[in-house]
């Protein structure tokens, strides 16, 4: 008997599909972005910034070097450098500490209350951020010297401003200021006051419902306004330096002393004390943030 021939049927050879540039990402561990040219418009704000930001941080932080670490600490060990640094700093904080009561009570006016005047009020708060830094220093100098209109009664009661880190600290709130008004104010224009009515209905007063109802919805947004504002102070320079009276180990700000290595040539003194300044506000920024995002 013959075997039955039996008919083998071999498919043909499948094409896989190449794989898009979705698949590719998807690979690779990558998402596409939804619009298109996303890896050349990051390609080019990564260059900008690093144009604009970090090219001039890295030549500031490499420039005190050429002094040595010896000469890099006895340029920052002065007497004069640790007061400049001291006095910038400490106001700095304390500007932005006292901005914060005062820049709440000025939103909360600004969102909750109507009165004639309020939109002058509002565009007058926005001042210190066009007005420009010089114009400013001589405005709050003719007004807190001995003998302008505020200087001379506070002087007449032995409390002289001008000329002492007392003006350099009026001068860092006023720049300040803003910051913190507008950080609490679309918060607070947002907030509900329902919150507010069901608090009171529960029992609670007016300093309960402010204490534990709108105070830790404003925390974050206070944060923020406080980090711009120390931020915005301890690097302020034109409207300081007519008011401070400049005196070192007294009023002499940080920004100034470097101004004043600059002027005396000493570029690598200026970057020293300027990489200070980086890294004690980066620390200071740095500490913020982290407490704000806790807040939250």
């Amino acid at each position: 008997m013959m075997a039955a021939a039996s008919t083998v049927f071999i498919a043909p050879p499948v094409e896989r599909e190449k794989p898009t540039g979705a698949a590719r990402g998807r690979w690779f561990g990558l998402r596409r972005g939804p619009l298109p040219g996303f890896g050349l418009t990051f390609g080019l704000t990564l260059l900008w910034l690093g144009l604009i930001v970090l090219l001039p941080l890295a030549a500031l932080a490499l420039r005190p070097w050429t002094l040595g670490i010896e000469g890099v600490f006895r340029s920052l060990s002065e007497p004069r450098v640790l007061a400049a640094l001291r006095l910038s700093f400490v106001s700095a904080l304390l500007a932005a500490a006292l901005n914060v009561p005062l820049g709440l009570l000025l939103a909360w006016v600004l969102v909750r209350e109507r009165f004639p005047g309020r939109r002058l009020l509002d565009a007058a708060v926005d001042l210190p951020f066009a007005l420009p830094t010089a114009v400013a220093g001589l405005a709050l100098t003719a007004l807190y010297a001995p003998n302008g209109w505020l200087g001379a009664p506070l002087a007449a009661l032995g409390w002289q401003v001008a000329y002492t880190p007392w003006g350099i600290g009026i001068a860092m709130m006023f720049v300040g200021l803003p910051f913190i008004v507008r950080s609490v104010e679309p918060v607070l224009r947002d907030f509900p006051r329902d919150a507010e009515e069901v608090a009171a209905t529960l029992g609670a007063t007016a300093a309960q419902t402010m204490w534990r109802v709108v105070l830790p919805a404003l925390r974050p947004a206070l944060l923020a306004g406080f980090t711009m504002a120390f931020a915005r102070a301890v690097g302020e320079y034109g409207s300081i330096i007519f008011i401070a009276g400049n005196r070192p180990m007294v009023s002499e700000i940080a920004p100034l002393l470097i101004v004043i290595r600059l002027e005396q040539f000493d570029y690598a003194g200026a970057s020293a004390v300027g990489l200070a300044m980086l890294v004690l506000a980066f620390a200071i920024l740095l500490a913020l943030n982290l407490l704000q995002r806790r807040a939250g």
